[in-house]
């Protein structure tokens, strides 16, 4: 169900008003209230495997797809979140708790989706760097490659062989061009 959220409110007023279980979802940022675009086929098989690859390599931290994050005055919904799984907030069933988390993820991974803005992409992964996260991943399956963000460097844009960087004791290696295979459909 689509809910009448204006378009300028204050982050307290637009977590109430949301329908967190909507989809697409609606995020808070800078002020405005926007809803995040649908991803495709190639955006949502990327996702499933890269979270699939990720929690493999780790009982330490969880991969989650399309949790929502609110802090440093936003409440943006990425595509893949990894978080230590000591941090995850939990109901009083002890649970996970359903309405995201409050602070910044350690580890970032978006998915550029066809006319979908770089530059609001970028702009979340920014944010959330600046608040605390150590790495994002911005993956651009129409180009094929990824622009790697890490907290203490330049970002950096790898292709083909390159080798993506990962937390420090995450036992997993994954090219770009491993990653992008992941997309072929085998006959």
């Amino acid at each position: 169900m689509t809910i009448a959220v204006p378009r300028t409110v204050i982050l307290e007023e637009f977590l109430k008003l949301i329908d967190i279980d909507e989809s697409p979802a609606w995020e808070y940022i800078n002020g405005e209230v926007v809803q995040k675009p649908m991803g495709g086929g190639k955006h949502s098989l990327l996702q499933k495997r890269l979270i699939v690859a990720i929690d493999a390599a780790s009982s330490k931290y969880e991969a989650l797809p399309e949790l929502r994050c609110s802090f440093g005055n936003r409440s943006i919904v990425l595509d893949i979140v990894v978080v230590a799984t000591n941090q995850l907030p939990v109901d009083e069933n002890g649970e996970i708790a359903s309405t995201g988390i409050e602070f910044p993820p350690l580890w970032v991974i978006e998915i550029l989706s066809p006319n979908q803005s770089q530059t609001k992409v970028t702009g979340k992964i920014l944010h959330c760097l600046k608040h605390g996260t150590q790495m994002g991943w911005l993956f651009d399956p129409s180009e094929r490659c990824v622009l790697v963000y890490q907290s203490d460097r330049l970002p950096d844009l790898l292709a083909a062989a390159d080798v993506l960087p990962l937390l420090e004791d995450l036992t997993l290696t994954l090219s770009v061009e491993e990653v992008f295979g992941w997309l072929k459909r085998k006959n």
